[in-house]
């Protein structure tokens, strides 16, 4: 009999459903429901319209039923360090407000002023965005200390959804390892960071790790679907599952290409080393309790804003063939400048800051998209160069996994600039990882390495090696 697991993965700017089975000893995938995420504006803030996503979660659980499939189990995994809060009755005291908001403006500076940053490094070992959890919190606790003061329960975003699904508060490791309040090396709350911010530490709860079982669906929700199914924690936080289907079984550089790029190695302790904090990379936690040792790098969040700044009328690949046109032009920018993390017009920016660095300004869809994916690749490099200095070794490949992993052009940019082959694949990297979590768990699936053995020969894995002339 077939056992069907259910990954939710929910991104910046959409989500899906996927069921996914072993069939064969392979692993197959079946997208069931797909809908659009975006941030709202609630009052002053940015938010994310979380009720709406667990509605569009409980439509295509109940496609399932449609289908005559009755998945075995469910997780749940988003983007990082956003989060809600709740009262003493469970009920939502905070709208989800998105990272992207400016309420953490200046907070960082501030934090530095009760806690030495490269303590808070040491300590936590999380790379330093204006956007943490740590400075979210320290924002409220400013503009709103008695909502602080009434909150029982500290959610992030896949800890909440997992609540409505199933009644139970855990905060979960990947995710909470994000928050720049979770010890590197206890993996517990850091309670000296948050005594020391006034931050109430007994609103956070119990971390599990991924593959846990967390419980089943809440008695009205079984009605409701008509049939029942066990919760089970994934790598909740999404590159973390997405790290989790780098096919490659020997040492690899990673980059999980989507709205972000994370791009890293993974390591069995955290690296919290001078050097790695004056790089700014990242020890998060991943499943088994290895560690994510990354750099988060803006990403194709930049050629998603030019697509909307255009009004939609390139495709992604379009674009891809506009910049192939434009190879002439090579202006490139500092795409980690916070100036491009919510810019008005983001087309309007990238040209602001070739006027202002005395560079060509790009004119046309295609010199924009040229220099957005030169940047990026400018960016990988570096990335790379430090990766390779902090670990005192050359890395032989690079795996490029999630949705960007589509994009040829850079791929081959890539390869070309660092003489490394770079595969590319799976695309449903985070959906696989959250899948195989699940499957670990009901014990379909031995472990990690068994599962990258089954992901390798799954998926097609593209390889793209240097050749003399990208733009043939």
């Amino acid at each position: 009999m077939t056992r069907y697991a259910l990954a939710v993965d929910i991104g910046a700017s959409s989500g899906r459903l996927i069921l996914g089975s072993v069939q064969q000893e392979k692993l197959e995938l079946n997208e069931i429901h797909r809908f659009e995420n975006k941030m709202i504006k609630k009052g002053q803030h940015y938010c994310w319209d979380i009720n709406r996503l667990f509605s569009e979660i409980k439509k295509g659980i109940k496609k399932c039923n449609d289908l005559g499939i009755k998945p075995e189990s469910i997780g749940i995994d988003t983007w990082a360090v956003d989060f809600v809060l709740l009262d003493e009755n469970g009920e939502l005291l905070t709208d989800a407000v998105a990272y992207r908001d400016d309420r953490t403006d200046g907070m960082m500076e501030e934090v530095f002023q009760n806690i030495m940053k490269e303590r808070l490094y040491l300590e936590t070992g999380i790379q330093f965005q204006k956007f943490n959890t740590i400075y979210q919190l320290y924002s409220l606790k400013k503009t709103q200390s008695e909502v602080l003061e009434k909150a029982k329960t500290f959610l992030m975003i896949p800890d909440y959804l997992h609540y409505l699904l199933s009644g139970i508060s855990a905060n979960e490791y990947t995710n909470a390892s994000s928050t720049q309040l979770l010890n590197a090396f206890t993996k517990k709350w850091d309670k000296t960071i948050l005594d020391t911010l006034g931050i109430n530490r007994e609103m956070f709860q119990e971390i599990k790790k991924p593959n846990t079982i967390l419980g089943n669906l809440k008695p009205e929700l079984v009605e409701e679907f008509g049939f029942d199914m066990k919760i089970i924690l994934p790598a909740t936080h999404d590159t973390g599952s997405a790290v989790i289907s780098v096919p490659e079984l020997n040492e690899t550089i990673y980059i999980s290409s989507g709205t972000w790029s994370l791009i890293g190695v993974e390591n069995s302790f955290p690296i919290c080393v001078t050097k790695a904090l004056d790089y700014n990379f990242t020890n998060e936690g991943g499943i088994d309790y290895r560690f994510r040792f990354l750099k988060n790098i803006m990403g194709l969040w930049m050629i998603q804003e030019v697509r909307r700044n255009y009004q939609n009328q390139y495709s992604f690949s379009e674009f891809v063939e506009l910049a192939k046109a434009a190879h002439d032009f090579s202006s490139t920018v500092n795409v980690n400048d916070n100036r491009f993390l919510k810019p008005d017009n983001m087309v309007e920016e990238i040209q602001h800051y070739c006027v202002e660095t005395g560079q060509q300004v790009p004119a046309t869809p295609g010199e924009i998209a040229k220099c957005v994916y030169d940047s990026l690749v400018e960016s990988y490099i570096t990335a790379i160069d430090e990766i390779e200095e902090i670990f005192e070794k050359s890395f032989p490949s690079i795996n490029i996994i999630g949705g960007g992993c589509q994009n040829e052009m850079l791929n081959q940019l890539l390869a070309e600039a660092t003489k490394k082959d770079v595969y590319a694949g799976p695309i449903e990297a985070t959906a696989i990882g959250n899948i195989v979590s699940q499957f670990i768990a009901l014990g379909e699936v031995e472990n990690l390495s068994e599962a990258r053995q089954m992901i390798k020969k799954s998926f097609e894995i593209k390889t793209f090696k240097a050749t003399e002339d990208v733009t043939k």
